[in-house]
């Protein structure tokens, strides 16, 4: 009895969001579609009984039947099309020198006569010592203006190579860059992927079949009409021929990305993942943003369900009818009965067959990932490598995190001699700075992320990621994020509280002088006494470490500096990722980092919230 009153709770909600939906459209749009026709028939929406006749039912099992057979193959062509590319890695693995001078040499034939090349004596000769002898580091201050130009004028090309796309990306700021997505960078990040794919494939079994969700990168509402056609997804990376393969294993379609805002593509997105009991793989970037994703399915679970069971997209019909809307009696059981709380149990139950969860585990991100873990039990987790927009560095591979030797130029600046060593030069235990030069025509681009060589494969260096290299310096104190990393690391956390980041404010002290904030998230509803207990006493541990160091000493000295405070909210992760969004940043790749420099309001005022009920447990 219960079950038939939620299922006609959710008809009727469906059959509201299909009303409302038919009014807006007009009425030559009748009959393109069975999911467009539904809501145009004068005749109000049939129940779900008669709505699902017999025949439509088998219908529906020869549909699936076609699909798994299908799916099936793709997976067998994508792993036998990714071997030429992970036996060429396995070959690199005896003359990286070799290979990273022919890498070089070629790279120079593509950039001579270019206004940078003219500009430091770069010929197609140049030699690797004459290369990093005269061609300066970079960042991407140095290219914005080059990039803006070629954005104008097309034949202002920073490489012999055409452009496919310009990709948005966010750093530790609010400013938006803009990368070059050159068909030979591509071709670049290709050469990473091959090996990284096939390695996957070899050690995931249950991957090799059903339906995987690559993620998007969710660009903000406000910028999707600049970007549109610039929208990247993991599956954008892959050549034409891998992209179709991988496309026909995939829960949620690229169109997705098309929806008119990032709310409309992540519930369509959800709607997918949710009908898909195959789910088998996740890839994503950061592991709050799966976290997130669960969330608003929690959030959403009800609408989601309607959507499920009628085959409409109800309310979002405006926005979504564009795209084939999805189907499952099972999963709208599921998510009807649900009372929302994010618990392992549910998920395992919504996809049982789900083998593999790639994301951030590292540094900043490493609680995150362990409670994204918790609550997806039944699939392993692999950690991602060092991929950004601008280049990939290392790739999973054999259970440790290797150089993709054979995609771009690489160097690298020991952190403790500041010398710029070839990565044939590298040892264990060294921690270093990566610089590349790559197919998108940025040359000696040098990130800001840290990376301790591990070992070897061969000879191509193992490393693993340590944290970002950038830092913070309000008043002369001069905090760097690895500090900032090891400090929290330190901490005696309480088992109810996870660190989201420590914010450099320049308004952080009441009195509205910078001060350093820790923001916190508890697990617990708690009260204010207890809070307040918690805050102060973090703030003091933190501010007697901080205080060991030289320059913030003087700094709070001189008056500078506000001392530390502490926010404990219940709601803090999703305050702070919203507050990023809301600067620009790209969705999906914000990595909550140990230390970020923070300017006007704090992303959370303390105690103002009720507690989420939607909080992933650990």
């Amino acid at each position: 009895m219960r079950r038939r009153s939620l299922r006609a709770n959710a008809e009727l909600v469906c059959a509201q969001g299909a009303s409302k939906s038919s009014n807006r459209r007009s009425s030559h749009q009748c009959g393109k579609t069975r999911s467009d026709r539904a809501p145009c028939s004068p005749e109000p929406p049939k129940s779900y009984a008669e709505h699902h006749q017999c025949s439509r039912h088998q219908c529906k099992l020869g549909r699936r039947l076609a699909m798994k057979r299908l799916s099936a193959l793709a997976h067998g062509l994508i792993r036998a099309s990714v071997q030429p590319g992970r036996h060429a890695f396995d070959s690199n693995r005896t003359s990286l020198q070799r290979l990273q001078r022919e890498k070089l040499t070629s790279l120079m034939k593509a950039v001579e006569g270019t206004p940078y090349a003219k500009a430091h004596g770069l010929t197609a000769k140049a030699s690797w010592e004459h290369f990093a002898g005269n061609a300066p580091m970079t960042n991407y201050s140095d290219w914005a203006g080059p990039i803006a130009e070629q954005q104008d004028k097309p034949d202002c090309a920073l490489i012999d190579s055409r452009v496919a796309r310009y990709q948005p990306t966010s750093g530790s700021t609010s400013a938006v860059k803009w990368i070059p997505y050159t068909r030979r960078f591509l071709k670049e990040l290709d050469a990473a992927i091959c090996p990284w794919i096939s390695d996957m494939y070899r050690r995931h079994a249950g991957i090799r079949s059903g339906a995987h969700y690559w993620s998007l990168s969710w660009v903000p509402t406000e910028m999707r009409a600049q970007t549109q056609g610039h929208i990247n997804d993991d599956m954008k990376l892959l050549s034409s021929g891998k992209r179709w393969l991988v496309g026909s294993t995939q829960a949620v379609p690229d169109a997705v990305s098309l929806a008119p805002t990032s709310d409309e593509s992540l519930f369509a997105s959800l709607a997918y993942l949710a009908a898909r009991r195959d789910l088998t793989a996740i890839s994503i970037w950061s592991p709050t943003f799966g976290l997130g994703l669960l969330e608003k399915l929690s959030l959403w679970r009800k609408e989601i369900a309607a959507v499920l069971v009628y085959g409409h997209w109800c309310s979002h019909q405006g926005s979504l009818g564009y795209l084939p809307c999805p189907e499952s009696e099972a999963a709208a059981d599921l998510l009807l009965d649900w009372d929302g709380e994010l618990s392992a149990s549910f998920f395992v139950n919504l996809w049982p067959r789900l083998a593999l969860i790639s994301a951030w585990d590292t540094a900043a991100s490493a609680p995150w990932a362990q409670r994204l873990q918790a609550l997806l039990p039944q699939a392993a987790f692999e950690g991602k490598g060092l991929w950004a927009t601008e280049g990939v560095v290392t790739i999973p591979y054999k259970n440790d995190f290797v150089l993709a030797a054979g995609s771009h130029v690489y160097e690298f600046e020991d952190t403790a001699s500041k010398l710029v060593l070839p990565p044939w030069q590298l040892e264990v235990g060294q921690e270093v700075v990566p610089i590349l030069s790559t197919g998108s025509g940025l040359l000696r681009y040098r990130m800001n992320d840290v990376l301790k060589v591990t070992g070897f494969k061969g000879q191509l260096p193992a490393m693993r990621f340590m944290g970002r290299n950038d830092g913070t310096d309000m008043a002369g104190e001069k905090i760097s994020t690895l500090l900032a990393q090891k400090l929290l690391e330190n901490i005696d956390w309480p088992s109810d509280l996870k660190p989201i980041a420590l914010l450099a404010a320049d308004q952080g002290c009441q009195t509205g002088r910078p001060a350093y904030v820790l923001l916190v998230e508890t697990e617990v509803e708690a009260t204010s006494y207890w809070r307040r207990r918690q805050e102060k006493d973090l703030a003091q541990a933190l501010e007697r470490a901080l205080l060991d160091h030289f320059h913030y000493l003087v700094a709070r000295n001189l008056n500078q500096l506000g001392p530390v405070r502490c926010i404990i909210h219940p709601d803090a992760r999703r305050h702070y990722l919203d507050a990023c969004r809301e600067r620009g940043m790209i969705e999906g790749n914000i990595k909550v980092e140990a230390l970020r420099h923070w300017t006007g309001a704090l992303p959370v005022a303390p105690a103002l919230a009720k507690p989420n009920p939607l909080r992933a447990l650990s």
